[in-house]
């Protein structure tokens, strides 16, 4: 397991622990084998050349991640990118929220597998009550891999600064 980190992100105001280095703009973005919601594996590789938006979230069931998932499948019709949503949550949850909310504009992705992802990308929640769950984080990748954009959400239970993602992108 790669090194814990007491990060500047909370839950409720209590302070979290991460797993994973902390990546800032100018890294090369981890590449990753993600399971979609029709069980097919996907990576980062899959679509190079193009821009993309990582947004990971605890759980699609909860009301923040539920919002935010809705505000990136809105923007993504507008924005010529790749918006993947990823969590912990099993591929079959999240086909079922997608289609009972509409969601058709961003793919979600599931780390259910393993917590390779989440290290790599330093959202990986150790302990407390999220245990093993992905912290809010958004991350702007260029078409060749490259960083260009990184927030850990400062407490988990709020939304990203849209403006500043979109604004990268």
């Amino acid at each position: 397991m790669s090194e814990v980190r007491t990060a500047a992100v909370t839950l409720k105001g209590n302070p979290i622990d991460l797993v994973g280095p902390e990546l800032k703009p100018g890294d090369k973005a981890p590449d990753f084998t993600l399971q979609n919601t029709s069980l097919e594996e996907v990576s980062l590789a899959d679509t190079a050349g193009k821009t993309r938006i990582i947004a990971t979230v605890p759980s699609l069931d909860t009301s923040t991640c539920h919002t935010e998932t809705k505000r990136f499948n809105d923007e993504a019709a507008k924005l010529d990118a790749v918006v993947y949503v990823v969590s912990m949550d099993l591929p079959f949850g999240q086909k079922r929220w997608c289609g009972a909310e509409g969601v058709e504009n961003v793919h979600t992705l599931s780390a259910h597998r393993s917590t390779d992802f989440a290290e790599a990308y330093g959202v990986l929640i150790k302990g407390g009550p999220l245990d093993r769950c992905t912290c809010r984080a958004v991350f702007v990748v260029d078409g060749d891999g490259t960083v260009k954009h990184v927030e850990y959400v400062g407490e988990i239970a709020d939304e990203p600064d849209y403006g500043n993602v979109l604004g990268a992108v």
